[in-house]
């Protein structure tokens, strides 16, 4: 079997010669084979193959309970985008939801913030072994550096269970000011001490927030708006600010509502008086909005490669769980390169995944408590039976 395949290709090969000299004597320049548009046909192939993978797989997701929207790159290639469901499900005509809508990213707010930092950092305004009284001189802690917030290894206790304790008025925002005063006013005990161990805590990040408002001069919302989605093109990114409301509104001013699920069917999240802290959620953007920022990390948009890097380096020398967590990203010691994270807050569900080991990245917006299944998500990025060809590695 195999003498009759060498035999087949020698043959095809005389062949090949034969016309092509032939044709040189004869002053023909021959067959040219368009190979470039033969690899962006197999490639075009491809491509579908792998969105009909991702179809069927969210499809699937929808079926069990996903309203919102997903988009799926691979190789630096837009493989699938879709909407499923509904903005604004309480009403009796419901209107579908959009690509381009915004969601509140709630958890996944936090890269965004710590991205800010950076920026500071490498400008000089700022150093990750600062202390943070340097920037918040009445917080009634000590020792507590900008690293350990970025890590979630402060120690500090959760500023929310502090306001649900002290905050007299649900009807009125409640603000990253009104947290800082908070704080030095009952200084509660705090969980540990300072980077004795990972704890997973929103204060760290809402702090993070006005570090970098004290350090830039600048409103949070507008350092983010004029350093990252106007530079980035992100034109659908905001971040929610309820800086000069005096009264807690009954809905946020958004048309992708968030809806907690209840037996007897979906309901619209009210507004709430912790979403006037910023930082460690209340941004909203879209899925095209955070694929432009993943290609932003991958082409050193806002910081060279040296400093970008830090954002993905684990910042406890521990693994809880198998996990560890950078600069506003996850990861875990199952799957290497992966970074991600996880966002749940009043009737909005969020995942960003960037996977630099097999150059993929994934988005998932939602505006239902649907709690999007881990094991199956991680299956769908893991399989590789429908891979794209190489493309120039990632950062």
């Amino acid at each position: 079997m195999r003498r009759k395949t060498v035999f087949i290709l020698s043959l095809l090969l005389l062949v090949a010669l034969t016309v092509f000299f032939c044709g040189r004597r004869r002053g023909y320049s021959g067959v040219v084979l368009q190979t470039d548009s033969l690899f962006i046909d197999l490639n075009k192939a491809k491509v579908a193959r792998c969105a009909d993978r991702a179809d069927r797989f969210f499809n699937d997701l929808a079926r069990n309970g996903l309203n919102g929207v997903v988009f799926y790159a691979e190789q630096g290639q837009d493989v699938y985008a879709k909407a499923f469901g509904w903005r604004d499900l309480s009403k009796r005509h419901k209107d579908s939801l959009r690509i381009n809508d915004a969601f509140q990213l709630s958890s996944d707010s936090k890269m965004f913030t710590a991205e800010a930092v950076m920026l500071l950092q490498a400008e000089g305004k700022l150093d990750y072994g600062d202390d943070v009284r340097k920037f918040i001189p009445e917080l009634p802690y000590e020792g507590i550096t900008i690293r350990q917030l970025l890590h979630h290894r402060s120690g500090l206790p959760r500023y929310d269970a502090l306001a649900d304790k002290h905050w007299p008025d649900r009807k009125k925002p409640f603000s990253n000011d009104a947290m800082i005063k908070m704080l030095a006013e009952k200084k509660p005990e705090p969980y540990g001490k300072p980077d004795a161990a990972f704890f997973y805590n929103n204060i760290n990040y809402a702090l993070l927030a006005s570090v970098v408002e004290r350090a830039s001069g600048q409103h949070f919302e507008d350092f983010m708006r004029e350093r990252i989605f106007e530079p980035l093109g992100m034109t659908r990114s905001y971040i929610y600010s309820m800086r000069d409301d005096t009264s807690v509104s009954l809905f946020m001013p958004t048309e992708v509502h968030g809806h907690d699920i209840y037996r007897r069917g979906p309901a619209k999240a009210q507004n709430d008086y912790l979403n006037g802290v910023m930082g460690d959620k209340i941004m909203f953007s879209t899925v095209g909005d955070l694929w432009k920022f993943n290609q932003a990390l991958d082409a050193n948009t806002l910081l060279p490669d040296s400093l970008q890097a830090e954002a993905f380096k684990p910042g406890s020398a521990e693994w809880k769980n198998n996990e560890n967590y950078g600069f506003g990203w996850r990861m875990s010691g199952e799957r290497p390169k992966v970074y991600f994270h996880f966002g749940w807050w009043k009737g909005y569900r969020s995942l960003v995944v960037r996977d630099v080991a097999r150059c993929r990245f994934l988005a998932i917006l939602g505006n239902t408590t649907y709690n999007l299944p881990p094991d199956e998500i991680w299956a769908f990025m893991a399989d590789t039976t429908l891979a794209l060809p190489e493309a120039e590695a990632w950062h």
